[in-house]
């Protein structure tokens, strides 16, 4: 029999590693504990709104080469949506007033000198600040490196750094967000366009991933929960589903792609994080969507930092929203109030409404919990690991998950070569 990899887990990382892997022609299995695939990427058909809606929004940009390698891989890379070019608009809730920046075209970020395409009261030696954040030091916050008490942190770099982050930029690692202004904004305006899913994650992540394994022969197993995992020695011998056992061949691997809070369940002696940062969303059924309004404003000053228009649902997303708490109708009225004023409807009755609150949407990027993150290869030889949490170099995001899950499929690769 050929060797087996099972992977656990069929999240973005999971998804991403069982994919990689049968392209390499080697013999997978699949096997998660929910009814559907995609962890907290996902879609689903929400009764009480009478339309399909994504648990949380995810924005991805044209920089990230790990997703889009991997959508194109499964088939799906024309299933997102977003402009020619990167254009940013924004609102500021106390202020009532908005602007757009507007980045041109090449590496060469001769935008910042022009006042009309970059933040109000800013100046063109503001942005050279964000140089600061390549020498950052571990234990330097974000709030540290960038905070000097003017605008542009305050209507820029603090809502950028906390949807990436989902962690307060007074405690949010400044060294974990410079791979991202690398990547993206230090790459020129090709490379930082956004792009949303043009009709929903599982559309677009999920479901062509799906169909890819399956036409690979991979079987995907749902409502397979791992229990346990048997150990002898340096290996992983068994997969305990509680009814039955799996048993792991001398040449089979195990790739644990499941939250850091499993995996801990699972392996008690492995360092992970242990901190996590909850992500709110608001979805509304809101017909009236003003003409020429952009698909995604970011908001500033209020409780929502980014709005998502798409067909006739409005989205907003909290990021590090643990504070966030009271019942649904009362989030969604206070909510409501800030977004009305972009939508140009003020004073109308609040549409109908879903709150999503995702309490452990990802390990609290600080710091200490970076530290935490462990590698994709393990002490045990047949063991690798895979998921946002872990140390892929990248904060977790879609990107990093996507990342980690093609590395984990070249740990599997190379695991004759020894830890």
């Amino acid at each position: 029999m050929a060797p087996r990899t099972f992977v656990i887990g069929a999240g973005m990382a999971g998804l991403s590693c069982a994919v990689g892997l049968s392209s390499l022609g080697r013999e997978v299995e699949v096997l998660e504990s929910a009814p559907h695939a995609g962890g907290r990427c996902r879609s689903y058909f929400d009764d009480h709104l009478g339309r399909r809606i994504d648990n949380g929004n995810h924005l991805l940009l044209s920089g990230n080469s790990a997703t889009l390698s991997y959508l194109s891989e499964v088939g799906a890379d024309d299933t997102l949506a977003g402009p020619d070019r990167a254009e940013f608009a924004f609102y500021d809730l106390e202020r009532r007033a908005g602007w757009t920046i507007r980045p041109n075209a090449g590496r060469l970020p001769w935008w910042i000198l022009a006042p009309s395409r970059r933040v109000p009261g800013t100046s063109a030696w503001d942005y050279f600040r964000a140089a600061r954040l390549a020498g950052a030091g571990p234990s330097e916050t974000v709030a540290q490196v960038l905070d000097d008490g003017g605008p542009l942190y305050r209507r820029f770099w603090h809502p950028f750094a906390l949807a990436v982050m989902n962690t307060d930029p007074k405690e949010a690692s400044a060294a974990l967000l410079w791979p991202v202004v690398r990547e993206t904004l230090g790459r020129g305006e090709t490379a930082y366009r956004p792009r949303i899913a043009r009709v929903g994650l599982s559309e677009s992540l999920v479901d062509p991933a799906l169909a890819c394994l399956r036409t690979r022969g991979v079987e995907v197993g749902f409502g397979r929960r791992v229990r346990r995992l048997e150990r002898t020695g340096d290996r992983v011998t068994a997969i305990d589903l509680g009814e039955r056992q799996i048993a792991v061949g001398e040449e089979d691997s195990v790739v644990l792609a499941v939250p850091a809070a499993v995996c801990a369940s699972l392996l008690p002696d492995l360092v992970v994080p242990t901190e996590y940062r909850a992500i709110l969303n608001v979805h509304f059924r809101h017909a009236d969507t003003p003409p020429g309004l952009p698909s995604m404003v970011g908001l500033v000053g209020g409780v929502a930092q980014w709005l998502f228009c798409r067909q006739d649902m409005v989205s907003v997303t909290v990021s590090a929203a643990d504070a966030v708490e009271g019942p649904p109708e009362k989030i969604a009225s206070r909510i409501w109030a800030e977004i009305s004023q972009v939508l140009g409807c003020g004073g109308t009755k609040m549409p109908p409404f879903r709150v999503v609150k995702e309490k452990r949407a990802t390990f609290a990027q600080t710091p200490e919990q970076t530290r935490r993150r462990p590698p994709a290869r393990t002490s045990w030889r047949n063991l690798v690991l895979a998921g946002d949490w872990t140390d892929t170099g990248l904060p977790a995001t879609i990107e990093g998950a996507v990342r980690s899950g093609r590395k984990a499929a070249e740990a599997v690769s190379h695991l004759s070569d020894g830890p």
